[in-house]
């Protein structure tokens, strides 16, 4: 692909939160385009199986396909060509049905090339349903390190913010989206209103680190531009962290404002169902997220983790 899109000119914006009417006559389908890995769960590995046990289509568009995910130190595989991801969604398009999508979703990109590919994908995507909603989730890196490609970095930090309908961050990457550092809620709050001021309707933050808190908790925000909720979920002490948690949360959050939920609603839930994949994985002495293991709790949380009302302004 050459150039970029008129961002401003082919990226609309609709009213939040999404809404729909029986799933039984109006499957909700999802664009999914994130890392794949063979053995254990990371990006579409962790997304696609929970949106589909929730009752979303999902259709997985993988970026890389790699034996395992990279924090074991080793892997196989490779990245697909930026261009490859384009013209798989023009076969898509070819045979008329490109305009089912309702949401696209992106997750670890192999190449900033890729970037430019999944923005000219959404365009693609809304030029034949202008309700569809871009859903960013800017994997930039943890506490231990970048994981991306060199520009990865730069291009969602840039970009990504002009088309997203909405971003879901950790504190790291809400940090690197924003330039500022980030100790509190109310700072948080903050950085997520001018990551909004850029065009998203509503910023998830995946894990927030917050002074406050206590060392045991687990901590999430959603923001829009006129509400903000937090909530909290035990810390479990792994001696190694699973991989995969954000991934899984990003689409579960998604899954759930296609079905109709409040930002409130759906970050409850995802809390309630990713606080059950990661309680079971911890409880079974696992590595890799138990998924599958967790799956009636993903769609059906027997916990609940209300939501705060909180707001700096």
């Amino acid at each position: 692909m050459s150039g970029m899109p008129n961002l401003h000119a082919v990226f609309v914006r609709g009213p939040w939160p999404l809404s729909c009417t029986s799933l039984k006559t109006n499957m909700q389908n999802v664009l999914s385009i994130q890392s794949h890995v063979v053995f254990g769960h990371a990006g579409n590995s962790a997304a696609v199986f929970p949106m589909r046990r929730m009752g979303v289509n999902v259709w997985p568009l993988n970026t890389v396909q790699f034996s395992n995910h990279t924090q074991y130190g080793r892997w196989t595989g490779g990245v697909v060509d930026a261009d490859e991801l384009a013209r798989v969604i023009e076969g898509i398009g070819a045979i008329g049905v490109l305009s089912r999508c309702n949401a696209i979703l992106s997750g670890y990109l192999g190449s900033p090339e890729q970037g430019a590919a999944v923005v000219e994908i959404v365009r693609m995507v809304k030029a034949v349903n202008p309700k569809a909603r871009y859903f960013c989730d800017p994997v930039m890196g943890t506490t231990s390190g970048c994981i991306v490609e060199p520009g990865i970095q730069e291009f969602l930090v840039n970009i990504m913010p002009e088309v997203a309908d909405a971003m879901t961050p950790n504190h790291i990457e809400l940090q690197k989206l924003t330039g500022r550092t980030i100790e509190t809620v109310d700072e948080a709050i903050a950085a997520c209103r001018e990551v909004i001021a850029r065009g998203p309707k509503v910023v998830l933050v995946k894990h927030l680190i917050d002074k406050n808190s206590r060392a045991d908790t687990f901590n999430m925000l959603a923001v829009t531009a006129t509400e903000a909720w937090f909530s909290q979920r035990p810390l479990y002490p792994f001696a190694r962290q699973p991989v995969g948690v954000g991934d899984l949360t990003s689409a579960v959050f998604l899954a759930r404002t296609l079905l109709g939920d409040s930002v409130r609603a759906a970050l409850e839930h995802t809390l309630a169902a990713v606080n059950a994949v990661v309680r079971t994985t911890f409880q079974a002495g696992r590595y890799e997220l138990e998924i599958v293991a967790s799956q009636d709790e993903i769609a059906y949380p027997t916990e609940r983790f209300p939501a705060i009302g909180v707001d700096s302004e």
